[in-house]
């Protein structure tokens, strides 16, 4: 059965305006798809997205192609596309591949730290317990993550992270107090100050799980 989605009001597009169509109507449907009133099995037709939002389907197509490289939806050849997962599930999903990789990182940060490197660690984690507002604290904590995987001199696991943030948008939501966070970083340098690579992995991989441990299926 195909899901007729519901209408989408001007205001809940207002702040997206200056997007693309295709990039309009994909936040339309990662929305819907969030908040759960396109629960996952849901069919969507490219025609009927088209009309509600008054659009040609040419956008409407590449929002799906966008939405399905993001693991929202899958579409076959001449059948409508479906919502997969819940927007819980998907996060989760991306926690344990972050945990997966970002462990890496810090294990082999810990083989080329230095003093500097773990005093510049050390003033980033200061900057995200003083940040007042969530883009500063989303800055500070990403610029944190990022100087840890610089260490490691691997332009590949890099270039791999730098991808999955992206697909984050804005950087990781996570659920916690920032106090909780920031000892968690305090956590990840101190492992990174004996040199212990497993030590220093598991505190990643602690950090980001459980963050999304309420997310899991």
């Amino acid at each position: 059965m195909v899901y007729h989605i519901g209408i989408i009001s001007a205001a809940s597009t207002t702040h997206v305006q200056y997007q693309s169509k295709s990039e309009l109507v994909a936040d339309a449907l990662r929305r819907m798809i969030e908040t759960g009133e396109l629960g996952p099995g849901a069919h969507l037709r490219q025609r009927d997205v088209a009309e509600l939002l008054g659009v040609s389907p040419t956008p409407v197509r590449e929002a799906f192609r966008r939405l399905e490289g993001e693991g929202y939806i899958v579409t076959e050849p001449h059948r409508a596309s479906m919502v997969v997962r819940s927007e819980g599930s998907r996060l989760y999903e991306n926690a344990l591949i972050r945990a997966a990789l970002e462990s890496l990182g810090a294990s082999l940060a810990a083989d080329h730290v230095t003093e500097e490197a773990l005093a510049e660690l050390e003033e980033l984690n200061r900057q995200l317990a003083e940040s007042n507002d969530e883009e500063s604290a989303q800055a500070a904590n990403r610029r944190f993550h990022f100087r840890i995987y610089e260490l490691t001199e691997s332009p590949v696991l890099l270039a791999q992270l730098n991808l999955l943030w992206r697909t984050l948008g804005s950087g990781p939501h996570v659920d916690r107090p920032l106090a909780e966070s920031v000892r968690q970083h305090a956590e990840i340098i101190e492992a990174l100050r004996a040199r212990d690579g497993d030590r220093a992995a598991a505190a990643t991989s602690h950090h980001i799980v459980e963050a999304h441990k309420g997310m899991a299926p």
